[in-house]
């Protein structure tokens, strides 16, 4: 792509987004005795070219509105260290301007690990998995023509993982990332916004619990609002990760650091979420991006999506060296994507005086983070949390980025796993031993 269309792209988006223990709980998914095994002894996540073994007992050109499948597949979660299972779930139905996909893919995410390992509360059983691509198959009853237009059926989706009700305070306002109904209902319920979940298991008819939409499932319910066309061009499997890691670096860069070109930027923690915050300030023009962690190989990686440096945390001083790289200064803008209370105080102790520590990590629900409040308060440094981008605005403009090249999909997804892999992929993640983002195929 030419210099000036790179550069008029940039612009217009980032411009326009500114004005608006014993058994493992992530251990080897198991089905219950009555149902067949789907996990041998030899699973293992599959390479980036392995082919992937259709899992799925439903393909989408067996649904139809009237007579299509009755029930479907999922991973439930029931508590800690207790293993989830397939199970078997009667077909969840869309309400008012709500979506059902057929899921093709679904990112692991350190989120759904927290809910998984019982460090962040959520009701249970549920259904974790909130980075999802799909195809569109039905629309709720009374859903608007609008909406009907722009995802007709048949349509190829991806999801955010801020699922935004569009009608209350914040999201009247804009502020799609605080809506009220989304952190009440979801969030504190695991339910979407008329208060019901749309799980129910089979046989029993017992209710199940929704992290986002639950999309480790074959079939997802979501609000209308949450959803982008997705091209042609892009892939099911490397676009999931839209959803969530691309989608809350967005946030974090475009409207808590209003990152600008010539800014320096450190990210701290460069897994699936951090590394996406290095092609996004590279993307928006930052001038030194300065990578951390504590495994060289993920330094490595860091390199080919933006970093200009990369410190090793574990055998430099992370403060000090960013100090040095910047001439003393620190940086504009310093990141936090891991949730740790140790690399929280580095990031507000690496930018420079007026700059912005902005914070993305989530961890053991209730730690605390410590600054020096004096120097918080004689710096004027500027401490901001970011949980995500804001869905109607931002996925589309994401979209786009990938499909122009400027974010690169395929280099952040370093793993994609078969549908009754997914528990193999939680297990590695907690171990540290996934580099970017794994995704899990539905196909």
């Amino acid at each position: 792509m030419g210099f000036n269309r790179y550069n008029k792209l940039l612009r217009s988006l980032i411009s326009s987004s500114r004005s608006s223990t014993t058994t493992s709980p992530f251990s080897s998914i198991y089905c219950n005795q009555s149902r067949r095994s789907v996990i041998s002894s030899s699973s293992s996540c599959s390479s980036d070219d392995a082919k992937t073994t259709h899992f799925s007992t439903i393909s989408t050109s067996s649904y139809h509105l009237n007579n299509g499948p009755s029930y479907m597949r999922g991973a439930v979660f029931w508590e800690p260290n207790k293993p989830m299972t397939f199970e078997d779930f009667q077909m969840p139905r869309p309400k008012v301007n709500e979506v059902l996909i057929k899921t093709k893919a679904c990112g692991v995410c350190h989120s759904d690990l927290h809910v998984i390992k019982g460090e962040l509360p959520f009701p249970s059983p549920c259904v974790v998995g909130h980075e999802i691509t799909g195809e569109v198959v039905e629309h709720g009853p009374l859903t608007d023509t609008k909406t009907i237009e722009r995802l007709p059926v048949g349509a190829r989706v991806v999801g955010a993982f801020i699922m935004p009700c569009g009608n209350c305070f914040f999201c009247t306002k804009g502020q799609d990332d605080l809506c009220e109904a989304f952190f009440a209902y979801n969030r504190a319920k695991g339910t979407l916004y008329d208060g019901e979940t749309r799980l129910f298991l089979r046989g029993s008819g017992k209710p199940v619990y929704m992290y986002s939409m639950g999309g480790l499932a074959e079939y997802a319910v979501v609000p209308a609002h949450a959803l982008a066309v997705l091209p042609h061009s892009l892939p099911y499997s490397e676009s999931a990760i839209i959803g969530c890691a691309v989608f809350t670096a967005y946030g974090a860069m475009a409207h808590a650091a209003q990152v600008r070109p010539g800014d320096a930027i450190a990210v701290i923690g460069v897994g699936g979420v951090g590394s996406s915050c290095l092609q996004i300030a590279r993307a928006f023009g930052a001038s030194e991006i300065i990578a951390v962690d504590i495994q060289d190989e993920k330094l490595e990686k860091a390199k080919m999506l933006g970093a200009t440096h990369t410190v090793n945390a574990r055998t430099e001083d992370a403060v000090a060296k960013i100090k040095e790289i910047t001439g003393g200064m620190g940086v504009d803008t310093a990141v936090e994507a891991l949730g740790n209370p140790k690399t929280f105080m580095q990031c507000v102790e690496s930018v420079r005086a007026g700059g912005k520590a902005v914070m993305i990590g989530l961890t053991l629900s209730g730690a605390k983070g410590e600054i020096d409040i004096n120097h918080l308060v004689r710096k004027q440094i500027k401490v901001v949390g970011s949980y995500g981008g804001r869905a109607r605005h931002d996925l589309p403009k994401l979209v786009k980025l990938a499909e122009s090249g400027i974010f690169n999909l395929g280099a952040a997804v370093s793993r994609k796993c078969k549908f009754e892999e997914a528990g193999k992929a939680y297990e590695d993640l907690n171990q540290g031993s996934i580099l970017g983002r794994a995704v899990v195929e539905i196909m």
